[in-house]
């Protein structure tokens, strides 16, 4: 072996071993530090600069190894060509000497490295005469990229040794990077799949809570129904006892005048009551109707507000009633709104459950107070239930926080209100104070009807 370096650049001159290996050393430690600054991309793109600047050779390249249609191939991380990067490439390795390094060889050749790989297309455009490859090794011992010097000049056994010296170092580090890109790229498909997952399942359970809240107005209506049904049917018991007697009255041989006349009269008043409250059975299954397919549809149309919030109240009446709770509404009457019905339906029908749920006392009132401000509407809900404290305020619009876990609590009331509420441009504040009830204060723009 040599005990002389030639000098990287100029006139030719030779250095001493310790000169040269005091020269490999500056070279680490430059390169080392400019590299550590930088991560991913950018670490290939300053290593293949510095590297080159190091070497005083051409070109300096960093890639891994791929397949194109089944053939071995190299797609280039980063390429030095003389004062620029160019642009990556993606090349084949058949008939190259990167062939021979993705083997695991250290490959060099001083000079005529086109005639001793004419198949290279690559070579002969960019005018390499010397060529020194080495292979980036996984830990597994995997071959993942290679880093290559090339120069369109011969290279001498000088700059091999610190080619040789150089590249063996950093082609570990190329490989360590590698790794880690390609755990980050596991990590992120992990952490992806893992939150489709989590969105599939947040969906399935707010869907869950549509149809709970479906059900609370099926329990509604059907505790509604049920009054005007029963007196309908208790007037129309009556409508056949008075056909009987008159019947009867008919069939004898003296006929009553004034008994007919009061037969004739209850008649009336019983066809009266059978035909009003039918027709009130008729109006709340109607309107269980539309509330139900808006709980399901986000169809944009134009309503009156007090009617329709009047109407969902009644089918929450039989959950009102069970918690002992009243209900009022300050509305201000004939106005009208442009918007999602169902999703105004989603946020009061979870607004008042929450409600009825969290209230904690058997009296409790809850209130429900709109007011126009612009073209929008402040949305206030409040009940005068136990409240809660600062820190459990702070974390109620959470997705599956419930202080009911357990007891039937999803967690998903309030924070699907949120949701809503962003999703029609508005905002939500949350006031409440141990003892002093919660109020739920929206601000839904843009929803009056012009």
């Amino acid at each position: 072996m040599n005990n002389t370096l030639a000098a990287s650049a100029g006139p030719e001159r030779l250095f001493s071993v310790d000169e040269g290996r005091a020269l490999a050393e500056a070279a680490l430690r430059s390169i080392t530090l400019s590299t550590s600054r930088v991560s991913g991309d950018e670490f290939f793109r300053v290593l293949v600069r510095d590297l080159a600047k190091a070497l005083d050779v051409h070109y300096v390249i960093a890639g891994e190894l791929c397949s194109v249609q089944g053939s071995e191939a190299a797609r280039t991380l980063a390429v030095w060509a003389g004062s620029d990067f160019i642009p990556n490439i993606t090349y084949g390795l058949d008939g190259t000497p990167c062939q021979n390094v993705s083997c695991q060889d250290m490959c060099f050749h001083p000079s005529g490295v086109q005639a001793e790989y004419p198949q290279d297309q690559l070579l002969v455009d960019m005018g390499a005469q010397s060529y020194i490859g080495m292979p980036m090794v996984s830990t597994e011992g995997k071959t993942l990229g290679i880093l290559t010097a090339m120069d369109v000049r011969p290279m001498d056994e000088g700059k091999r040794l610190l080619a040789l010296s150089l590249l063996s170092i950093f082609a570990a580090r190329c490989a360590a990077e590698l790794q880690h890109r390609a755990r980050e790229a596991e990590l992120e498909a992990l952490v992806a799949r893992r939150t489709r997952a989590l969105e599939e399942a947040r969906a399935h359970l707010v869907e869950h809570e549509k149809l709970a809240a479906l059900g609370g107005l099926v329990a509604g209506v059907a505790h509604e129904v049920n009054t005007p049904i029963g007196v309908a049917i208790t007037s129309s018991s009556g409508l056949r006892r008075f056909a009987g007697e008159i019947t009867e009255m008919l069939a004898s041989e003296k006929v009553s005048r004034s008994r007919l006349a009061t037969l004739s009269s209850q008649i009336a008043q019983s066809a009266e009551l059978v035909e009003r409250n039918l027709q009130r059975a008729a109006e709340l299954i109607g309107n269980f109707k539309n509330l139900a397919v808006d709980q399901s549809s986000e169809e944009v149309r134009e309503f009156v507000l007090a009617d329709y919030l009047e109407a969902l109240v009644t089918a929450h009446h039989a959950e009102i009633s069970k918690h002992e709770a009243r209900m009022q509404l300050q509305v201000p009457p004939g106005l009208r709104v442009r918007m999602a019905a169902g999703m105004l339906a989603q946020i009061t029908s979870n607004l008042l459950m929450n409600a009825l749920i969290h209230g904690g006392r058997p009296d409790l009132l809850l209130s429900l107070a709109v007011q126009q401000q612009g073209d929008g509407l402040r949305y206030v809900f409040e009940d005068n239930g136990v409240g809660v404290t600062a820190e459990l305020r702070s974390r109620m619009l959470e997705p599956f926080f419930t202080t009911r876990r357990g007891e039937g609590g999803s967690g998903l009331g309030l924070h699907i209100v949120y949701t809503l509420v962003q999703r029609l441009g508005g905002s939500l504040t949350l006031e409440s104070e141990p003892g002093q009830g919660l109020r739920v204060s929206l601000l839904l723009p843009g929803v009056v009807a012009s």
